[in-house]
C-alpha cells in the first residue's frame, strides 16, 4: 500500500484547534510538519482522467488540493510514474468509481517492487509539462511568448511564418510526450503483469499539453475546428502580451516581469523599468506607455490608442514584412476586425486567462461610449485624474468638433446623398455617445477622480476592484459573498 512509503498521515494534514479572538474554538487543518516540502499534489473533484504533479518546495496543500510526501526523490519518481499511468486509471476506477480522488482512495492503490524506473523518461515528461505550462502568462515563471522567441531571434519574415514554425515545434513536442507517456504506461503494465488486459496507447487527448489542442478543447470538435480555435487562441494571447509590452508589464528587451509593483509616480516606474531592462527607454525595442493608460475606442482618437501601438509593435516584432500583412493574419485568425476585439473580446478573454481577478482593468462608461486600459501595477492616486484631463475631456472635445464638421455635411448639397445620410446616422450616434459620457463624468469619473484613491496590492484585486468600481467594467460574480 502506499502508506508504507509515506512519511506521515495519508493526506499531509493533521485536525488541529485554536481559540478564535472572539473566544469561539474552531478546527482548522494545519500541519506544520509537511507544509512547504516537496511532494506530489492532485485535485480532489476533477471530471476528467486523474492526474498528480510535482508539488514543489515552497508550497502549501488543502483538502481540495490534495498532497503526499515520500522519503526520497526515487519513491517521488516512481510514485508521480504509477499515478499518471493507465495502471493506476484501470486501478483507480475499480477502487473509486466516482469523481472524488481522496487520500484514503490513493492509499489503496497497491505497490510493487520496481527493479527498474526509468527516471529519465520521467523527467522529460515533467520537464516538458514545466515549459508548456510556462509559455503562457497564468504561469509564475513566464518570460516571453514562445511564438515570439523565434521572431526576436531569427527574425522570420512575417507573423504567419512564426505561427507555422511554432506549430511545427509543437507537433514534435506532442508526438515525444506521447511517445514517453506510452513508455511510462509499458513500464507499470509489464511491472503489474497486466500485458494481457491493458495497452500502453495514450489517446491524444490525453496528452495534457496546453500546446495540443485536443487536449485544450473537449467536445465534439473535428481536429481542423481544434486547429482554427487554437489558432484564434493564440492571436488573443499574443495581443495580450503585446498589451503587457505597452503597459511596461513585459518587455521585448527582458524576459519575465518587469513593472509588477506600484511606484508614487510615473516617473518612479519608468525609472524602474530601465532599471530591470538594463537601458536607457530610447534605446528600448518597444517602449512603454509613459503612463499606462491605453485607449479602447471605435476610432483612432488618439495616437497612443490600443490599434496603433498593436501596429508599432507588429512593426518591431516583424520588421521583414508589412504590418498590413500581419494585421490580416491576426483578423483572419479572430474572425474580425482588430479594433471590434479590441472593443468586444479583448478584456472578455482577459478575464478568463486571470480567473476574474484582471490586471488591466478598462474604465469604461456605461454604454461604452468611452473606454481605456489602465495597468493595476501602474495605477497612482492620479490615475483617474489623467484619464479625466489627458483622455476622457480631450475626447469629448474631439466629438463635439466632429459632431460639428457632420453638422455642415449634411447641409451640404454638394454631397451626394448617401453622404449626406451616413452623416446624419453618425451625428445622431455622437449625440448619444456624448450625452452618456457627460453625465458619467458627473457621476462616476470625476468624484472618483477627485477622491485620489490609493490601492494596496496585498489587499488583492477583488478589494481595490471593487474601490473603482463605478468607473470600471462590471465583473460578474466579482461582488458576491466569496464562500
Amino acid at each position: 500500500m502506499l502508506a508504507n512509503l509515506w512519511d506521515g498521515t495519508l493526506d499531509g494534514t493533521r485536525l488541529q484547534t485554536e481559540e478564535h479572538e472572539s473566544g469561539r474554538i474552531r478546527a482548522v487543518n494545519l500541519n506544520l510538519d509537511y507544509i512547504f516540502k516537496r511532494g506530489l499534489s492532485w485535485t480532489s473533484i476533477a471530471s476528467g482522467p486523474f492526474s498528480i504533479r510535482v508539488l514543489p518546495t515552497g508550497f502549501l496543500f488543502s483538502s481540495a488540493s490534495n498532497a503526499l510526501f515520500c522519503r526520497n526523490n526515487d519513491e517521488i519518481g516512481m510514485l508521480l510514474g504509477l499515478l499518471n499511468s493507465n495502471v493506476h486509471a484501470s486501478l483507480g476506477k475499480l477502487l473509486n468509481p466516482t469523481l472524488n480522488a481522496n487520500p484514503g482512495d490513493i492509499g489503496k492503490i497497491p505497490i510493487l517492487p520496481m527493479e527498474q524506473l526509468d527516471n529519465a523518461c520521467l523527467q522529460d515528461i515533467v520537464t516538458t509539462s514545466r515549459n508548456d505550462w510556462n509559455s503562457y502568462e497564468y504561469s509564475w515563471h513566464f518570460a516571453r511568448m514562445p511564438l515570439l522567441c523565434a521572431a526576436l531571434d531569427s527574425k522570420p519574415s512575417s507573423l504567419f511564418n512564426s505561427y507555422r514554425d511554432w506549430i511545427a515545434g509543437n507537433i514534435c513536442t506532442i508526438a515525444e510526450m506521447k511517445r514517453l507517456e506510452e513508455k511510462n504506461n509499458k513500464l507499470f503494465i509489464d511491472a503489474y503483469g497486466l500485458q494481457g488486459q491493458l495497452t500502453p496507447e495514450a489517446p491524444i487527448d490525453q496528452i495534457t499539453l496546453t500546446v495540443n489542442p485536443a487536449y485544450r478543447y473537449s467536445g465534439n470538435l473535428s481536429q481542423e475546428e481544434q486547429w482554427e480555435r487554437f489558432r484564434r487562441d493564440t492571436m488573443s494571447e499574443f495581443l495580450s502580451y503585446a498589451t503587457g509590452c505597452m503597459m511596461g508589464r513585459y518587455s521585448l528587451d527582458h524576459p519575465g516581469l518587469i513593472l509588477a509593483d506600484l511606484r508614487d509616480s510615473q516617473a518612479a516606474q519608468l525609472a524602474a523599468y530601465e532599471e530591470k531592462v538594463g537601458k536607457p527607454l530610447s534605446e528600448v525595442q518597444f517602449k512603454p506607455d509613459p503612463d499606462g493608460i491605453i485607449p479602447v475606442l471605435d476610432g483612432e482618437w488618439f495616437e497612443d490608442d490600443i490599434v496603433a501601438r498593436t501596429r508599432e509593435f507588429l512593426a518591431v516584432t516583424f520588421p521583414e514584412s508589412s504590418v498590413g500583412e500581419n494585421l490580416r493574419f491576426i483578423e483572419e485568425s479572430l474572425g474580425k476586425d482588430i479594433r471590434k476585439f479590441f472593443c468586444s473580446e479583448f478584456y472578455k478573454d482577459h478575464l478568463q486567462i486571470y480567473k476574474k481577478r484582471p490586471i488591466y482593468w478598462m474604465v469604461q462608461s456605461p454604454k461604452k461610449g468611452f473606454a481605456c486600459l489602465i495597468y493595476l501595477h501602474r495605477y497612482t492616486k492620479d490615475s483617474l485624474n489623467q484619464v479625466l484631463n489627458n483622455y476622457f475631456r480631450p475626447y469629448l472635445q474631439k466629438l463635439e468638433a466632429r459632431l460639428a464638421q457632420l453638422g455642415l455635411d449634411q447641409l451640404n448639397d454638394d454631397l451626394p446623398t448617401r453622404e449626406r445620410t451616413a452623416a446624419r446616422k453618425e451625428a445622431e450616434k455622437i449625440t448619444k455617445v456624448l450625452k452618456e459620457c457627460q453625465a458619467w463624468e458627473q457621476d462616476g469619473l470625476l468624484p472618483l477622480a477627485q477622491q485620489r484613491i490609493e490601492l494596496d496590492l496585498d489587499d488583492g484585486v477583488k478589494v481595490n476592484y471593487l474601490k473603482l468600481q463605478d468607473v470600471l467594467a462590471p465583473i460578474p460574480g466579482l461582488a458576491a459573498r466569496e464562500e
